[in-house]
């Protein structure tokens, strides 16, 4: 079932998506050479204390993996595509690319959002990479407006990760989020028939997330049972944003 938000609602989303879009930022700032990924995780779970929020990541449980996800980021550095867990030991260097996701839980509400971030001068392919994605976000954000189908934003996502010779992870979507992180619908990044194809409607929010990789589309999970890498070993890029369906459009939640 979809959740439809009120006007309040919305507003309590939007003060969740606030908070994730400063940590972020803040994160991305310090992104360089020597940084660890744990040095992010603690200017992260600091800002969510400060501000009176919970973690929608730490502590969340998921079946397949067995265990609560142990951190308020994900870091998902080079293969990494999604749920890298930050650690002391894993220090960026000139060319990486290293995805920082995050979600917080604030008088609620939730919101979520991610940004991958090169460290340095990165290889031009993998420049492009980046673009692209934040392309196909911002182009499937675009469709996220009454009257289309979730369809129209996977097809907009779609065509423009393909036409560019990237691939679109398959077993990783999108999803409505609200009073919990994960609701429905899922938001595939590729038109998939299987799945459900509502009409979009006022008060819908939906997190919008591309992931993309520069090689093959296949992944596969670490012996941590968390961290999704792929398959051939080629980098992957993934950027988030938590966007409402209104009357005048669509409103992403996650930025200023």
């Amino acid at each position: 079932m979809i959740i439809r938000k009120t006007d309040l609602e919305l507003l309590k989303m939007r003060q969740s998506g606030l908070l994730v879009h400063d940590i972020l930022r803040a994160c991305a700032e310090m992104v360089a050479e020597g940084v660890s990924t744990w040095d992010l995780e603690v200017v992260a779970e600091k800002m969510i204390q400060d501000a009176g929020a919970v973690s929608a990541f730490k502590g969340y449980y998921v079946p397949t993996a067995g265990s609560k996800y142990p951190a308020v980021l994900c870091t998902s550095v080079n293969d990494e595509i999604v749920h890298g867990i930050p650690n002391r030991k894993r220090i960026l260097k000139i060319g990486d690319v290293v995805t920082v996701d995050t979600g917080v839980q604030l008088d609620g509400y939730f919101a979520d959002s991610a940004v991958t971030v090169p460290v340095g001068e990165v290889k031009p392919e993998v420049a492009k990479l980046l673009t692209v994605t934040r392309e196909a976000l911002e182009l499937g954000i675009a469709q996220a407006k009454p009257g289309n189908r979730l369809f129209d934003i996977s097809a907009a996502i779609e065509r423009h990760i393909h036409g560019n010779g990237f691939s679109i992870v398959r077993e990783y979507v999108g999803h409505g989020i609200g009073t919990r992180l994960h609701e429905d619908p899922q938001v595939p990044n590729y038109v998939d028939r299987r799945n459900e194809n509502p009409r979009l409607k006022p008060g819908m929010v939906l997190a919008i997330e591309p992931m993309v990789n520069l090689g093959h589309a296949e992944s596969k999970v670490l012996s941590d049972k968390w961290t999704a890498v792929t398959r051939d070993g080629s980098y992957s890029a993934h950027f988030e944003h938590t966007v409402a369906i209104t009357e005048n459009g669509p409103w992403v939640l996650t930025r200023p």
